[in-house]
């Protein structure tokens, strides 16, 4: 299985970042040996000052798919989830700078949590989920996939133009405002509505 990651979809993070509105999705892969064990806490790697945390709603793919029209994008998964897209933003800063790409910074062991998983009939519409990140209880992300650019069948129908989707890959469908820097100690819980996906703590 494969971990496709959609950057800059919310407006308001791609301003606290200083980064250019895309004109089409900004896509980019984890392996699946980034993603953090269950029941595990998340280590700041020893080659990063500055690792962020960026909440993101999860879409799990349920059935092999090529060059998915919207209209059917759809029947393609049956759960939603919520993750962390945990960035190394010096080391991707300083990989930027070069023209380099960035799965340094993005890709590493640990760095993609995902959380548990929710039937899609228990939600009223996925283009308006609400969704927060607290950070030792404290929310410091809160978000609406209505506020995404591209929408979830949005996103499903143009990644698979250039990739073949297969059962239990999961797409990252990109975070709002409010990323910041973790510490040893932090503890990070996700909710989606009212409902905690992840709760974890940072080593």
């Amino acid at each position: 299985m494969k971990l496709i990651c959609i950057g800059r979809n919310y407006t308001e993070h791609i301003e606290e970042l200083n980064n250019e509105k895309p004109e089409e999705p900004v896509v980019f892969l984890k392996p699946d040996t980034a993603i953090l064990l269950k029941k595990q806490p998340f280590f700041i790697p020893d080659f990063s000052d500055d690792v962020h945390y960026e909440v993101e709603v999860l879409v799990k793919i349920n059935r092999v798919g090529k060059h998915i029209d919207r209209k059917f994008a759809h029947k393609y998964y049956e759960e939603i989830g919520l993750g962390i897209d945990f960035t190394a933003r010096d080391l991707q800063a300083k990989l930027k700078s070069k023209g380099l790409p960035w799965e340094k910074a993005k890709s590493f062991d640990g760095a993609a949590v995902v959380g548990d998983w929710m039937p899609v009939g228990d939600i009223e519409n996925v283009d308006d989920i609400n969704f927060s990140l607290k950070k030792n209880d404290f929310i410091v992300q809160n978000g609406n996939t209505s506020h995404m650019l591209w929408k979830i069948d949005e996103l499903i129908e143009y990644v698979s133009k250039y990739f073949t989707l297969k059962i239990g890959d999961i797409i990252f469908t990109g975070t709002p405002s409010g990323v910041g820097k973790v510490i040893a100690n932090d503890k990070l819980k996700g909710f989606i509505e009212n409902k905690e996906l992840f709760s974890i703590t940072v080593k």
